[in-house]
């Protein structure tokens, strides 16, 4: 087989995913040098060369790639950060490694006022109504309240307010959620503006689902729908956070939607994406331009959100069944061939386990944060690959792995239902041991499922 050399710039579970994929290669024996945020325990032990970059850096980054670039083939990038910093126009500038990732021009995940306006002109019946609120706008708070006030006249109050910049899921409010007074919307509206032009827009009813679209700048390959589950607690309560599980059907639908809710999604990404490329093809679109937001509305599809990179969890749904070679797919993206994505008919099912004071659940945490893995590890061996696990926010040290503050480590099961392979991912959380670590009981539950489907019905009734 071809030696591959391959620069990851990591961070997370969807990196490692990626990593798992790459390594599952029929034809290409892959070498990786991989720039990581901590030095996790996968990527540690499955590297050439692992360099801990904490802040992610790009310069640093480049440094990395620039040291090792005669063994380096191409590069991908798992966490956004460095996307939007612009890491792939500084990498191919300075070491000519082709990248997979968008420019720093079409990291439209930097601000969120630019993707309501691209909505709008490429798709408008997917945009909620919304309003911008630009600190250089005002001189005074009062002016502000009032602003504020009128514009939730609107709507009863039935607004989520949102930064303009990335916050990773975590700065959004949401009426009847978040807050359930004016005075408590306002102040949360504060803790944003004072350094962000805030977004508050129309509150949409409806069940959310993602598509992630992969391109090679020129033509776009969606991938099946994939629910995520951002709220800390169970019955989806709590804050939102970057992600506890998320599930995939055995198909290219989720229980709740129809086929068509997936054509529209497709069709809402197809149409931003010609907007972006132009008339024939756009480099700068390479990798995963587009993840979308979408939530299944009374009146259709809504967006609520583009990223210029794969989900997490979500990628971690999909990279497991991937049917692809994915070196092959990479060089395909690079040379301009990629059309499709190809995935086995499998459901997947992602739970993570999170540190005590993850979500708010606890204030502070000052107990042992070592955890072990071997139990966890051993069902890899009894479930012939249908079980996957991939450490995130946790580092090694003198061969013990420790959990760091952030979402620890997730579970995929794989399975012909979505409730075989939440069984195995639940018995994978389980087997994984110590750090005081949780995480939500009810992901692709029947109980959840089961009401996101009588709530479309529902809605679509109406």
């Amino acid at each position: 087989m071809d030696r591959v050399g391959i620069l990851v710039i990591s961070y997370g579970a969807r990196a490692v995913s990626m990593i798992d994929a790459f390594s599952r290669s029929q034809n290409y024996k892959p070498e990786f040098f991989i720039a990581d945020k901590q030095r996790n325990p996968f990527n540690a032990k499955i590297a050439k060369e692992h360099a801990i970059i904490s802040d992610l850096n790009i310069n640093e980054i480049s440094k990395f790639a620039k040291k090792h670039k005669d063994k380096i083939d191409f590069g991908i990038v798992g966490p956004e950060g460095p996307i939007v910093d612009g890491v792939r126009d500084l990498v191919e500038k300075e070491t000519e490694i082709p990248m997979i990732c968008p420019t720093k021009e079409f990291a439209v995940e930097g601000s969120k006022v630019l993707q309501r306006e691209l909505i709008e002109k490429c798709y408008p019946d997917a945009n909620p109504r919304f309003k911008v609120f630009n600190p250089k706008d005002y001189s005074n708070i009062e002016d502000v309240k009032r602003d504020v006030y009128s514009w939730l006249d609107e709507f009863n109050n039935e607004v989520a307010v949102k930064p303009d910049r990335p916050a990773v899921g975590k700065g959004v409010g949401v009426w009847g959620d978040h807050f359930n007074t004016r005075e408590e919307l306002f102040n949360h509206f504060l803790s944003i503006f004072k350094h962000d032009s805030v977004i508050i827009e129309e509150k949409i009813d409806g069940e959310e689902f993602s598509l992630q679209c992969f391109s090679d700048g020129k033509h776009l390959a969606p991938t099946p729908a994939v629910r995520d589950n951002k709220r800390a607690f169970e019955n989806d309560r709590g804050p939102n956070t970057g992600g506890m599980g998320s599930y995939k059907d055995t198909g290219n639908i989720l229980p709740f939607m129809d086929k068509k809710d997936w054509n529209e999604g497709i069709k809402i990404s197809e149409k931003i994406f010609e907007k972006l490329r132009g008339k024939n093809s756009n480099p700068g679109l390479r990798g995963i331009p587009m993840y979308m937001a979408y939530t299944v509305a009374k009146d259709g599809i809504k967006c609520f959100e583009i990223n210029s990179r794969g989900g997490m969890p979500e990628t971690q749904n999909l990279m497991p069944i991937l049917k692809d070679d994915f070196i092959e797919a990479c060089f395909n993206i690079i040379d301009g061939k990629l059309t499709k994505l190809n995935f086995e008919p499998k459901a997947t099912v992602v739970i993570y386990k999170v540190p005590p004071t993850y979500g708010g659940r606890e204030k502070e945490f000052t107990g042992d944060t070592r955890v072990d893995l071997t139990d966890a590890m051993r069902l890899s061996e009894n479930y012939d690959g249908n079980f996957k696990l991939y450490p995130c926010s946790m580092e090694l040290r003198n061969n013990e792995i420790f959990a760091l503050k952030s979402r620890t480590i997730c579970t995929v099961g794989i399975g012909n239902s979505i409730q075989e392979a939440r069984k195995i991912a639940i018995e994978g959380v389980d087997a994984i041991k110590g750090a005081s670590l949780w995480y939500r009981t009810d992901i692709a539950s029947e109980e959840h499922i089961r009401k996101s489907i009588e709530h479309v019905k529902k809605l679509r009734n109406h």
